[in-house]
């Protein structure tokens, strides 16, 4: 073997580790609302969360990525530890698809239909189609499809690389014996398990492995404990990912450790000590590309049927090597740890924005109630719901612009710049609730008497913005347009009441009717019942908008209050429901 021949094998090796990132990253993003959907089904169940796993896997073509995911979902309350357990075997198995895809390199015959099955030979092929669909894509799926094409034609090229630069090793003495010393279980094992966490993925190294199996002279007895060790060694990235999570996470991340270093001690025990009695043949002889694959195969799901009856064995043991601490579980935070899967991540950030909005709505309605009933405890949860609804907009603005920055497909990137947006309205309107009801206590406090007249008008006030409140709440919930539609013109409505009653309570103070004190906090009450009404406007416009993959309200405002016939309709009807009621 010349220094060109590992020259050619490092670059090789790159190749085929880029484009398995590069093929995963975008099975990723283009199957994005499947992923979310696949999880959003997922049961306690064990063989619900088996299938999960290993359909997620197969998806994303890397069972460390998948476990990293159940990581950050346990970590963020999303999956349970006994539901992650059953997702983490399934993972197992499903990263068992990629050697049986790197297997067919290994194809060689005289018939042309066989020969058209090689890498070799369709790999260009996909490349062209990738590049086309690449360079000529205007939308997001077409260029991720593309993407996924260059990455598979990218690792394809990489592997048949390594496979020739190691060809020659074939009639290397040194090199065979090398390969002897991986007979030796424990030393075949501690080697799998040594590569897998370098390179920290059991697909890749696998895929390594099947290459120096091309040169002939890898057996089943050397294969074997490296196949073992290299899911041993997939586990260090989920260690890793599990540092600083809570112990829930980190109890996930030890089960996936459990479970193959069980696994990998309970099957070569069993396989060496049949070895002994049996004597098997094939132990000697050597192993191809897909010999590998199946040894992989069958592996995963021995250790897979061996376990999934002690799910809840492995549950405990876990439980007793990351004990009960003293930490504080928080599973409202978001953890970047999801962000590996951004569509995934953008359904946590809308869980917490329905959270946020929960939150600044129940103050909201709260605060308009104590206009006409104070109480105190009510007035401290509406101040606590003001700092939560500032820690909601702090974590999510800034896990939003990161999460930006991560390849979506343009649906997750709308759904991420209209949660971006709402996040301020939401936090501006727990403002408001804080404004209000500090109204209210001074009221109280100062002993301000509005007359009559006054509280029939500020009830018909308070009347509008609720409703406003109640259709924004709705349309931002359901993505209702219908309830949308009718924000704008309801904020309209309560402009005109509100300039309406400013010019009446004037009159009531030139008439003496009403006190300068009880003037201020009317005027404080009108422009704060008035600002919420438009942040419910701006909530509704952005649904409408992003509906229509756009988001410029300044446009959608000016449109809809000129020339509308639907908008007029709609005001007018709001004007009467809620008409002043003049004292004759």
């Amino acid at each position: 073997m010349t220094i060109f021949d590992v020259l050619s094998l490092i670059g090789g090796l790159c190749l085929f580790l880029f484009g398995m990132n590069l093929m995963g990253a975008a099975l990723e993003k283009r199957a994005g609302s499947g992923l979310k959907t696949i999880l959003s089904r997922l049961t306690t169940g064990k063989m619900a969360g088996l299938l999960t796993g290993l359909a997620v896997t197969a998806v994303i073509q890397s069972s460390s990525a998948t476990t990293v995911m159940v990581v950050g979902f346990v970590n963020s309350g999303l999956m349970t530890l006994r539901q992650a357990i059953n997702v983490i075997m399934g993972a197992n198995i499903g990263t068992t698809v990629t050697a049986w895809i790197l297997s067919l390199t290994g194809i060689s015959s005289k018939s042309l239909l066989i020969q058209l099955l090689k890498p070799t030979s369709f790999t260009p092929v996909l490349a062209l189609i990738g590049i086309i669909f690449y360079m000529t894509g205007k939308n997001g799926k077409r260029k991720d499809t593309g993407m996924i094409l260059l990455g598979f034609a990218t690792l394809m090229f990489g592997m048949d690389t390594m496979a020739a630069s190691v060809a020659g090793l074939r009639d290397v003495p040194e090199f065979q014996n090398i390969l002897l010393l991986f007979s030796n279980p424990i030393l075949g094992v501690l080697a799998g398990a040594l590569l897998t966490a370098i390179i920290q993925s059991s697909s890749a190294s696998v895929g390594i492995l099947q290459a120096v199996a091309s040169t002939g002279q890898v057996t089943f007895g050397s294969a074997i404990p490296i196949i073992m060790g290299q899911n041993i060694g997939t586990c260090v990235t989920a260690m890793l990912s599990s540092v600083g999570a809570n112990k829930n996470a980190r109890r996930a991340a030890v089960v996936h450790l459990s479970f193959n270093i069980i696994g990998t001690a309970v099957w070569l025990a069993v396989f060496w000590a049949a070895n002994l009695i049996f004597r098997f043949a094939f132990v000697h002889e050597t192993v191809n590309q897909v010999g590998i694959a199946a040894v992989h195969t069958v592996f995963n799901l021995l250790c897979t049927a061996l376990l999934l009856p002690l799910t809840g064995f492995l549950e405990r043991l876990s439980c007793r090597l990351v004990p009960d601490g003293e930490e504080t579980e928080n599973t409202n935070e978001l953890d970047e740890r999801l962000m590996a899967t951004p569509t995934i991540a953008l359904q946590r950030c809308r869980v917490l924005t329905e959270a946020m909005a929960a939150t600044s709505f129940r103050a909201i309605n709260y605060s308009l109630k104590s206009l006409q009933k104070y109480d105190g405890p009510d007035a401290e949860m509406i101040r606590q719901s003001e700092r939560d609804a500032d820690h909601y907009e702090d974590m999510l603005g800034s896990y939003l612009v990161k999460l930006s920055a991560c390849s979506m497909t343009a649906r997750d990137s709308t759904e991420a710049a209209k949660l971006l947006h709402m996040i301020g309205d939401l936090e501006r309107i727990s403002d408001h609730a804080v404004n209000i009801v500090e109204s209210a206590e001074e009221i109280r406090e100062k002993n301000i008497q509005f007359s009559d007249e006054a509280r029939r008008e500020l009830s018909v006030i308070t009347a509008a913005v609720t409703e406003g409140l109640d259709l924004a709440m709705t349309a931002f919930l359901h993505d209702d347009l219908k309830a949308a539609a009718l924000v704008e013109p309801l904020e309209q409505v309560v402009d005109t009441l509100k300039d309406q009653l400013r010019s009446r309570h004037i009159l009531r103070l030139q008439k003496g009717s009403c006190s300068i004190e009880a003037g201020f906090v009317w005027s404080d009450l009108l422009t704060n019942l008035e600002r919420v009404a438009d942040h419910c406007s701006n909530i509704a416009g952005c649904v409408i908008e992003m509906a229509h993959d756009s988001l410029d309200l300044h446009r959608y405002l000016t449109e809809i209050k000129t020339g509308s016939p639907e908008f007029m309709e709609r005001y007018n009807a709001y004007a009467r429901k809620y008409a002043l009621v003049t004292n004759k």
